[in-house]
This record gives structure tokens, C-alpha cells and sequence, in this order.
């Protein structure tokens, strides 16, 4: 039988652990509000010096005060993504479309095992799509059209068996189309994958022309070369 004691010292291990994750995720939000341009001061109420984020405007958490949801779209900033974003370990949702964000994508947001949606569409990334992102076995919507990313997709994508729209058109992708990401057209759960308006080898003929999401769309140039 547990003792009080023994209970008091438990629940106080476990604040205390969910106190040092709480202000791990501040830190890693803060270092990268500090690479960032912000000329509408979105990022204002991002107070390093508070016990958590959790009541930053634009951060959304759980019950036990860790960070679920990052929502920056449309909020005219500028500057990179961090590799200390792999520091928010129960990120849902990373939705910083519609901005001036550039550079690459940093390896470690591979990291985000429970992330669900990731929105990079609309900003100035560039560089290749790096392979870890295959290993966001929760992702369910990504978006990263309109952007400047170049390279290859790569072929770890086809173990994203979560996925249902894949929005990669208007980038600078070359190559072919991985068969393992086509193979979640017929064995996965992908819905939408818009790969149009890049340079891939060959095309691919869509499986659906309806408005209806209930069977795969595939989008491709069809100037693409052969």
C-alpha cells in the first residue's frame, strides 16, 4: 500500500518534471523568436521569464501545460526555423504558413513523432526536403507548396502511412516521384498529392477527377519532362 508520503513525493516528482519540460519548451520557443523578424510584434507576449508558454498568444497546450500547437500563419515574420524545435516533443500543429520565413528545414523537426499538421506553404524555404521528415509517423496534413525547396522527395516519405494531403506544387523538385510515396496512393491513407508546377522525370495519370476526397487525387504538371 502507498503511503502518504510516498504520494506527496511522487506528485512532487511529477510537477517537478513537468516544470523542467515546461520551461525547456520556453526556451526552445524563445531562441527561436530571437532568429526572427517580427515587425507587427506578434511575438510580444513570448516572455522567456514566465513559468511556461502557455499563456503566450499564438501557443496553444494541454492539460499538463505542454505545447501542442504553434500558430504564427499570416503574421508577416522573417528568419529561419530552429533545430531547437525538436525541444516541443507533444507538437500537434506547426502552422506557419503565409510568411517571409527562408532557409532550410532543420533535420530535428523530424523529431516531432506526434505532429499532425505541418503548414510551410507560402514562404521563401529553399534547399531539400530533409529525409527524417519520414519519420513523422503522426503527420496527417503537410503543406510546403510555394516555396523555393529543390532536390529529390525523399523516398523515406513513403513511410508516412498517416498521410492524407501532401502539397508540394510550385517548388523546384526534380527527379522521380518515390514509388513508396505512390504507394500510399493505393495502400495508405494519401487523399491529395499535388505535385505540380515543379521539373519531375515522367507523369503519373490522376485517380480521381471528382471535387469528392473520398479517392486519391493525384496533381502533377503535365509538361513535365520525360
Amino acid at each position: 500500500m502507498v503511503s502518504f508520503r510516498d504520494l506527496v513525493f511522487f506528485l512532487s516528482l511529477a510537477s517537478s518534471i513537468a516544470a523542467v519540460l515546461c520551461n525547456s519548451e520556453g526556451d526552445a520557443l524563445a531562441a527561436w523568436k530571437a532568429e526572427l523578424v517580427d515587425p507587427n510584434n506578434v511575438l510580444q507576449s513570448w516572455d522567456p521569464s514566465l513559468v511556461n508558454p502557455c499563456t503566450w498568444f499564438h501557443v496553444t497546450c494541454n492539460i499538463n501545460n505542454t505545447v501542442t500547437r504553434v500558430d504564427l500563419g499570416n503574421a508577416s515574420l522573417s528568419g529561419p526555423l530552429v533545430p531547437r524545435l525538436a525541444n516541443l516533443p507533444h507538437l500537434q500543429f506547426l502552422m506557419i504558413n503565409d510568411n517571409n520565413l527562408s532557409g532550410v528545414i532543420p533535420k530535428e523537426i523530424g523529431l516531432l513523432s506526434n505532429l499532425r499538421s505541418l503548414f510551410l506553404s507560402k514562404n521563401k524555404f529553399s534547399g531539400s526536403l530533409p529525409p527524417s521528415l519520414g519519420n513523422l509517423s503522426s503527420l496527417v496534413f503537410f503543406e510546403a507548396h510555394d516555396n523555393s525547396f529543390s532536390g529529390i522527395i525523399p523516398a523515406s516519405f513513403g513511410a508516412l502511412t498517416s498521410l492524407k494531403n501532401l502539397r508540394l506544387d510550385n517548388n523546384n523538385f526534380s527527379g522521380n516521384i518515390p514509388f513508396t510515396l505512390l504507394q500510399l496512393v493505393n495502400f495508405g491513407n494519401l487523399q491529395l498529392l499535388n505535385v505540380s508546377l515543379n521539373s519531375f522525370m515522367g507523369s503519373v495519370r490522376p485517380t480521381n477527377s471528382s471535387a469528392e476526397m473520398a479517392v486519391t487525387t493525384i496533381i502533377q504538371d503535365p509538361k513535365a519532362p520525360n
